[in-house]
């Protein structure tokens, strides 16, 4: 198994937020010493083991979201080609944050490319939703307030650029409130791996063991993307 830690992809981008950083790789805060809380669910996340085709690394994370942040870019690869590949952010606001319901929020943006003809199935975001959720439940995860978005793009190429096969990619965007056990202190390695999990299955990987997959795992995709 592969430790938390490794090559970073190309990067998750378009979170909505510019990629500043404070208080080391990986981590923004709002100036002083972050709370303790904060610090073991960072450190939850850099000791969780995943699988060894998910590479993972710190990345910069967002100043502006919260007054404390930790970010984590990921990709599956195979070889020396990438399968899926995404962006996870750990949010903490001590004082807590009405729309979360809690003081902590977990935000991520997934990203794969699929054949045509699957991209145009008209349940593609359901099913890609019940991906997160299941992936969640899998492993036994209570968490509140999930929100998010699942788009589908096609890109068709023309003149100069007529020789390339159309393509199609699917895009995860989601955010949930993980619940928090003792000291206020969420299960952060539970959910990395569950969020691994989900990456994964995008990317139409098996599941890592008998019983792991709760969905339906993608049955095409195009084939591996060039690092």
């Amino acid at each position: 198994m592969a430790a938390a830690q490794g090559r970073l992809s190309d990067g998750a981008g378009g979170m909505d937020e510019r990629r500043e950083t404070g208080g080391g790789p990986g981590q923004g805060g709002a100036g002083g010493a972050p709370p303790p809380p904060f610090r073991a669910a960072v450190e939850a996340l850099r000791g969780a083991r995943l699988r060894p085709q998910i590479e993972v690394d710190a990345a910069p994370a967002p100043k502006r979201l919260a007054p404390y942040a930790y970010a984590l870019e990921a990709a599956v690869v195979d070889g020396e080609e990438d399968l899926a590949d995404g962006r996870l952010v750990l949010l903490h606001d001590p004082a807590g944050h009405d729309a979360w319901r809690g003081t902590f929020r977990l935000v991520t943006l997934v990203r794969a490319e699929l054949e045509p003809e699957m991209a145009a199935d008209p349940l593609l975001p359901e099913v890609c939703w019940s991906w997160l959720t299941g992936a969640l439940a899998a492993r036994g995860l209570t968490y509140g307030e999930p929100s998010g978005t699942v788009t589908r793009a096609s890109s068709h190429y023309f003149g100069g650029l007529s020789a390339r096969p159309s393509a199609s990619q699917i895009e995860i965007r989601a955010s949930w409130t993980p619940r928090e056990g003792l000291g206020g202190v969420p299960d952060t390695a539970a959910h990395l791996a569950a969020w691994a999990d989900l990456l994964a299955q995008v990317a139409g990987l098996p599941p890592a063991a008998p019983g792991d997959a709760s969905v339906v795992t993608l049955p095409q995709r195009r084939g591996p993307q060039s690092r």
